[in-house]
């Protein structure tokens, strides 16, 4: 979530005139994320969200992430439902952009995830997988494996002293790609599951949201993105892979659907491949954000040190001892 496009007064009538809703009384720009820009909505009863897509997310495949919210609010999976206009659309136009408002989650993010925390956000993982798997729509994961290669071309490294790094990741790219992982259980993941996505509610997960880079991909994936984004603790200026949050994810996960010998041997590889994403999504942001966007970036170093550190390791034992 962020501020990108300002919407004012006007917007909000419009909207309002779109939607079967009560008034619209307040509005106000949502800073966290990267992606999309976000407010919050509130009218007298209730809260909504307002996503205003931006960036790297296409036109042609946002029902898509309707269709997939609806599904798994149906299949009780605790998620943002979108609201359907007059017209019977998800999507309206808004500032020559397409938008949509989703229901309200409540609950909110932490600042830092326990082991039961950890435990929990592996059980709706799995249970996501589960519903996912039989479910008929699909999308090419637009920040997949294949994809990195261009995004890293399309990089604007500001000097020479940056040529060790992009040696670096060129190096690190063609390795992950070359023993990237092909015939593994697939289907329709989150695939982005960062610690701001994912509410509690006194200390109990309360649902997840930002689906926006759903697609279909390898399940296990997932793991490897949540172990990033979730079981690193930054201790005294470094970030630190914590062993026993990977345990935790991994049982709530196991919990529910189980871990193939052939998944969990490519787990390092995934844990590569999701760290250079986040890195090189990091560096472009870094480097091609307009100075006038309501946003605060995320470092890019983050995902250095997090990419050095797998590539330190190797087997799926290194991760739980």
């Amino acid at each position: 979530m962020a501020v990108y496009t300002k919407i004012d007064k006007k917007d909000i009538v419009s909207i309002n005139d779109q939607f079967e809703m009560e008034k619209i009384t307040h509005f106000k720009g949502i800073k966290k994320g990267i992606e999309n820009t976000n407010y919050l909505l509130k009218t007298k009863k209730n809260k909504f969200i307002l996503t205003i897509f931006e960036k790297r997310v296409s036109n042609k495949e946002i029902p898509f992430f309707m269709k997939l919210m609806e599904i798994l609010n149906n299949s009780n999976i605790n998620c943002p439902k979108p609201l359907k206009s007059r017209k019977g659309s998800y999507l309206i136009n808004l500032k020559n952009k397409k938008a949509c408002i989703v229901s309200f989650l409540n609950g909110k993010d932490k600042i830092k995830l326990n082991l039961n925390n950890c435990f929990e956000v592996g059980k709706v993982i799995a249970n996501i997988h589960k519903i996912t798997k039989k479910i008929n729509i699909s999308r090419k994961n637009s920040m997949g494996i294949k994809e990195l290669g261009p995004l890293l071309k399309s990089i604007k490294f500001k000097s020479k002293k940056f040529d060790n790094l992009q040696n670096f990741l060129a190096n690190n790219l063609k390795d992950i790609k070359k023993n990237w992982p092909l015939k593994l259980p697939q289907g329709v993941i989150h695939g982005d599951l960062f610690i701001d996505n994912i509410f509690f509610n006194k200390d109990k997960l309360s649902g997840v949201i930002d689906f926006y880079f759903a697609a279909n991909d390898i399940f296990m994936y997932e793991i490897a993105i949540c172990i990033n984004a979730l079981c690193f603790d930054y201790k005294n200026k470094k970030f630190v892979m914590n062993k026993q949050k990977i345990n935790k994810l991994i049982k709530g996960y196991e919990s529910v659907k189980k871990i193939s010998l052939k998944e969990k041997k490519s787990l390092n590889i995934l844990c590569r491949g999701a760290a250079i994403r986040y890195f090189l999504t990091r560096l472009y942001d870094y480097s091609n954000t307009p100075s006038t966007a309501l946003i605060k970036i995320k470092d890019p170093n983050e995902y250095y040190q997090k990419l050095i550190t797998h590539n330190n390791l190797k087997s799926y034992k290194d991760y739980l001892n």
